[in-house]
């Protein structure tokens, strides 16, 4: 088990498989890219299977998110889904990508054993995606979301951001498109995880403007409270259901004291919060030849000293210097 001093458990393992995107958003990496991890201080397809299976058979992980990065961009992806859903207790896996690839590859991550995808899309106008991501890339998106959702790779959920004075009056048309594509929208406060460290709070679109937004066209009714349990999103049934739409709001209304996640960088580094500052090496400790049991000691320790929160309302909070593609979303 991987319980902290508060007394959350750890049952939801994130997992970056790159650092590597083949996108540039703004709100995460500037326009000329990063500099991406050497290849030998990735971890190896065994490795990254090695240490989901410690996470599933020995420190009681339920759920397997496979993230980036760009997870797409990763060569070994549908053999390491299809290892992982053979193991005796079997996680529910999903993947978090920005659709790119997604039609060519959907069909075979489901047979792999993929229960399900979560995609990136902040608009639905070509030349504000390009804006916001500095490529022309918008149809392939759009046939990966409807490739996943042939594949049976469902509930397809699509994750939006909204930037001021680019996609920022856009909710309530994502919205009708998701409905009608039987999509499950999901709309993301914009995080300070991005690599030129721009990110202010005075601007930002918050969970309370995408819902003033919403209700111009729509009806929302608040899911039951105890609907929601661990999970990111606070959900609203649209005009009555069956249709739901998600806002996570991360930075004005954090849902920490709820926290079930543990995350693996993609060079072997534990994180206990998207926002930590602070990791832990399982990486070293797999190459110096440990067992299994000194692994799974190593992931509990770095779990135990999980803070309270994510230090988002202090005013010292700094950014983590590592930004989100190589954390993983």
């Amino acid at each position: 088990m991987l319980i902290d001093t508060y007394g959350r458990v750890a049952t939801d393992l994130r997992v970056s498989l790159t650092d590597r995107c083949n996108l540039r958003c703004t709100y995460c990496m500037p326009e000329e890219g990063l500099q991406w991890l050497a290849k030998p201080d990735l971890l190896t397809d065994d490795e990254i299977v090695r240490l989901i299976r410690i996470a599933v058979t020995e420190l009681g992980v339920t759920e397997v998110r496979f993230t980036g990065g760009e997870p797409l961009l990763r060569p070994g992806l549908v053999g390491i889904v299809e290892r992982c859903a053979a193991l005796a207790a079997r996680p529910q896996m999903s993947l978090t990508t920005n659709g790119i690839g997604l039609a060519r590859t959907a069909s075979a991550l489901r047979d792999a054993g993929l229960d399900r995808v979560n995609v990136s899309l902040d608009t639905l106008r070509p030349e504000v995606f390009q804006a916001l991501t500095r490529r022309k890339r918008h149809d392939d998106v759009l046939r990966g979301l409807d490739a996943a959702r042939t594949a049976g790779l469902t509930p397809v959920k699509v994750n939006a951001v909204l930037m001021p004075g680019l996609n920022d009056d856009e909710a309530p048309d994502l919205l009708a498109w998701a409905v009608e594509n039987d999509y499950e929208l999901r709309f993301i406060e914009q995080m300070p995880l991005d690599a030129q460290h721009g990110w202010k709070r005075d601007g930002m679109i918050t969970a309370g403007d995408i819902l003033t937004s919403l209700r111009t066209r729509f009806t929302l009714t608040a899911e039951d409270e105890g609907e929601r349990g661990s999970a990111p999103a606070e959900r609203w049934l649209v005009d009555g259901g069956p249709a739901r739409v998600g806002v996570i709001a991360s930075v004005t209304r954090p849902f920490c004291r709820a926290c079930d996640r543990t995350r693996l960088t993609a060079d072997g580094q534990v994180r206990t919060c998207l926002f930590a500052r602070e990791e832990s090496d399982l990486r070293g400790a797999l190459r110096s030849g440990a067992p299994d049991e000194e692994i799974a000691r190593l992931w509990r320790l770095a779990m135990w000293g999980k803070k309270a929160g994510s230090g988002l309302d202090d005013p010292s909070f700094l950014q983590p210097d590592r930004p989100m593609s190589a954390i993983g979303g």
